[in-house]
């Protein structure tokens, strides 16, 4: 038999590994003391200073009054002429409907007492003696919002909103600063409705002057209309206009 030699590596001695983690120890703790110093150092510099407030906002109240002058006010009106019974809990909104004559505020007013807890009562300022002065006015006013207006459109006992339409030449710029003075008390919500083309609704005039005295639509007068139906039969009957050979440029 042959004899084998076997070679075997030198063990590292244990002291030598010892002394490398050691070391590898020794260098981590020095690197964590010297971080955690300096962010010590760095809070110790931070000094407390004391703010003076110069001026503090406050709360714009002209912001606030409009916004609180957008949100209807709401009224639980008490009328004399009878009892709401058990809508006397359900509030009521104030409106009314600013406009001029053939400004399409017939078709609006309609659209609105379609609705079963609306109220628009028409023009109730078109009587001369409701508005003859501004105490008529005001007394005029009260009954509408008291709710003791009675007319075909009047819904009383739990109506949600009630109103009227008033027309610019029924006294309304006569007496405009009581008026808004009244509307801005009682929290009434005011509906500005123009016609956009001015030149239709001069044609509309002119048109309803006509058809009063001609009563082309069978013999009678219509003034306003209330369904597609009606608009429809009263366009159908034709009138002519006199320009007295001017020219009219129509931008639409």
């Amino acid at each position: 038999m042959q004899d084998t030699v076997i070679v075997k590596s030198p063990r590292k001695s244990p002291v030598f590994l010892r002394t490398i983690v050691l070391l590898f120890g020794i260098v981590c703790g020095i690197y964590i003391c010297t971080v955690c110093l300096r962010q010590i150092n760095t809070v110790s510099k931070i000094k407390t200073q004391n703010l003076q407030v110069i001026e503090s906002p406050s709360p714009d109240s002209n912001i606030l009054a409009q916004l609180e002058a957008r949100i209807p006010t709401l009224h639980y009106p008490k009328p004399q002429t009878f009892s709401r019974g058990e809508c006397i809990q359900n509030p009521v909104r104030f409106f009314a409907i600013l406009s001029m004559q053939r400004s399409g505020s017939g078709w609006f007013e309609t659209l609105l007492n379609s609705h079963i807890n609306i109220s628009s009562n028409g023009e109730i300022f078109c009587a001369m003696d409701r508005r003859k002065n501004i105490s008529t006015i005001m007394q005029t006013l009260d009954r509408v919002y008291k709710l003791d207006w009675f007319n075909s459109a009047s819904k009383n006992e739990c109506s949600a909103a009630v109103g009227f339409k008033w027309m610019l030449n029924q006294g309304l710029i006569e007496y405009h600063k009581e008026i808004v003075e009244y509307f801005n008390y009682r929290g009434v919500s005011v509906v500005f409705l123009f016609r956009r083309n001015l030149l239709r609704r001069m044609v509309s005039l002119l048109a309803n002057s006509h058809d009063r005295y001609a009563k082309l639509l069978n013999g009678t007068h219509k003034s306003h209309v209330h369904s597609q139906e009606e608009s429809l039969n009263v366009g159908g009957c034709s009138f002519k206009l006199q320009a007295d050979n001017q020219l009219y440029i129509i931008n639409k």
